[in-house]
């Protein structure tokens, strides 16, 4: 039986952690999938409209999906946002984006006008993450450098971190900045500040590529580990640290229920969980399994 690199690793991070006889459940349900016209969706986030706002990498643009039908509603920046990986909406209204092809996350004062020239570009080299956090700085993932950077009022104000390569940069419930350090094979989390609490990595979670990353209204981590073709929760705060809560995807790329090719982003709202199922060029809806 011949058995590709990934899912080779897998069977081996697992069989070391003792997860090999019984793998993790399901945390969610396959609810929906839409229709395949986006290239290469990355992110995606609501905005304030409850609409899904999805960074389309190869569309160069930000896609507007219905989140019910799962339908394009239109699309904004189309020709403007070369490589686009990531949208964040802030409390305040403004919009970061990070606009890999142009090494700048841009901001925009409101969703409003995320198709008209940015009110800032924050230079970020090679950026696939930004955040717009409640505290009023936007957070820059460079991957190029490997920094995570903290702008205030348009300047850098904090550093961290030697993350070259890594994607998302997301805000937890109590404020903390969670990065998927996709190279490292880990998810580390920072304060505000850029303190570094807390590295999430080991067999037992089965990393192969974390990219794009949600975090509920519990605190769990919900991770889109791409080159796994898995997504998978965490809840950081175990009794003995963080525990793996369950796993969606079989390792292996495919389209049907249960199935993703190399996804990429994460957006939760309520019960319900979408995924940027990315070369597959679509977005899926799953439903909440357990609590």
């Amino acid at each position: 039986m011949r058995i590709g690199l990934g899912t080779l690793f897998l069977v081996i991070a697992f069989g070391h952690s003792g997860l090999a006889q019984e793998s993790p459940a399901p945390f969610a349900s396959f609810d929906k999938a839409g229709p395949e016209v986006l290239n290469d969706p990355h992110d995606l986030a609501f905005g304030p409209d409850d609409l899904l706002y999805v960074a389309d990498k190869f569309g160069h643009r930000i896609a507007v999906i219905d989140p019910e039908t799962l339908d394009l509603v239109e699309s904004l920046g189309t020709g403007k946002l070369p490589g686009v990986h990531d949208i964040s909406f802030g409390p305040d209204g403004r919009v970061a984006v990070a606009v890999t092809g142009l090494g700048s996350v841009f901001v925009y004062s409101s969703v409003e006008t995320l198709d008209i020239a940015p009110a800032a570009m924050l230079s970020a080299p090679r950026t696939e993450g930004a955040l717009a956090h409640s505290n009023g700085r936007i957070y820059a993932m460079a991957g190029g450098t490997g920094l995570l950077i903290a702008y205030e009022n348009g300047k850098a104000v904090a550093s961290a971190g030697s993350h070259p390569g890594a994607h998302d940069v997301a805000e937890g419930p109590d404020g903390s900045v969670w990065v998927a350090d996709n190279f490292n094979r880990r998810l580390v989390r920072y304060s505000p500040e850029l303190e570094k609490l807390q590295t999430v990595e080991g067999p037992q979670f089965g990393f192969v590529g974390p990219r794009y990353l949600d975090i509920d209204a519990f605190g769990r981590l919900v991770v889109a580990d791409q080159d796994a073709h898995r997504i998978v929760m965490i809840d950081p705060d175990g009794e003995d640290g963080a525990v793996l809560v369950g796993v969606l995807g079989t390792g292996r790329p495919g389209k049907g229920p249960n199935q993703f090719d190399d996804p990429e982003g994460v957006a939760i709202r309520g019960n319900d969980y979408f995924f940027a199922d990315s070369d597959n060029n679509r977005i899926v809806r799953y439903t909440v399994a357990i609590n």
